[in-house]
Formats: structure tokens, sequence, C-alpha cells
């Protein structure tokens, strides 16, 4: 856009409108600051040119900046109600605690999606094992290994007094 206002360029070229925008009012402000810097813009899969002799093209950019808006928020409202059913279904014992929902998943809202015993990881790493090796036997990923032996666990320092922070490696 910058670009745009110091008449860098002729012309923006994008496959489809909703790429350049994600709201009406911003699709309308954007394209009003490209035509008020007189840079031509066109959607190629959607035959749109904002070219000033084509009023037709101005319409159906018009009409699609609106359907785009309105796809948008059919899609987040889908994802909205979705979680909410889950969230419904979890309350109500139809997933979770001991049934299973249709992805597989077992697990309570908000829970990690690998349950492990770190105190496990921590023993195959002193025998000796390598993240991979541990990971392949617990069946969780290199990373969550590397977390579990880098988070710090509080400990009673030896005197028997005070806690101090001692790493788990």
């Amino acid at each position: 856009m910058r670009d745009a206002g110091q008449r860098k360029l002729d012309c923006v070229l994008v496959l489809k409108l909703d790429r350049f925008g994600r709201s009406v009012p911003d699709l309308v402000a954007s394209l009003q600051e490209l035509d008020s810097a007189g840079v031509r813009f066109v959607a190629i899969s959607q035959g749109l040119d904002t070219d000033r002799n084509g009023p037709t093209s101005r319409l159906l950019l018009n009409i699609l900046c609106c359907v785009s808006e309105f796809e948008r928020e059919l899609i987040n409202e889908r994802v909205s109600l979705g979680f909410k059913q889950y969230q419904q279904d979890y309350s109500a014992g139809k997933i979770g605690k001991g049934k299973s929902s249709r992805s597989g998943k077992n697990l309570a809202i908000g829970r990690p999606k690998a349950i492990f015993d770190r105190e496990q990881v921590q023993r195959l790493n002193a025998e000796g094992k390598s993240l991979r090796q541990i990971a392949a036997l617990l069946r969780i990923s290199k990373g969550t290994v590397a977390n579990a032996l880098s988070v710090q666990k509080p400990v009673l320092n030896s005197q028997g007094g005070g806690v101090g922070a001692q790493a788990n490696c």
C-alpha cells in the first residue's frame, strides 16, 4: 500500500478477492486508497478489474466483497457452534470420561494432547536413552520429551527446610 501511495506501481494483481482483504470495510478502504493513488486492482480468477471504464466490474467487486465477508462469518459461526457442542457433549458425558469423540481424543477441554508420565521420561533419560528413543517408547514427540526434561521442579533442600529449584535432567 505504501508503494501504491508513492505511485511505484500501476496495478495490484491478486488471485482471489478474499486474499486481499478480510472484511468489507477493510476491502473498501484499501480499494479506495488504491483508486485515489491511480492504481488498478485486478482479481484474476473472478474477472474483477477496477478500471474506471468498467462500471460492471465495480458493481461485481462490491458484491463479492460482501459475499467474502459473509462466507468468513459463516465459517467463524460454525467453528464456534462446534466448540460449544463439544463442551456440552463433554459436560453431559457423551465424550471423554471413558467415551470417545469422533476424533478419538478423549480429553477434557484445555487438556494437553499428550498425557504421559514425566518421571518415566526422567528415568529413561537417566538410563541413557536418547530423546528419540524415549519419544518412540512413550509414543510422544521429541519436543514433548525435551520439554519434560527441561521443566524445573521445586524440591526441598538438603537441610530439610526451604524450597530450591532443581533441573530434572
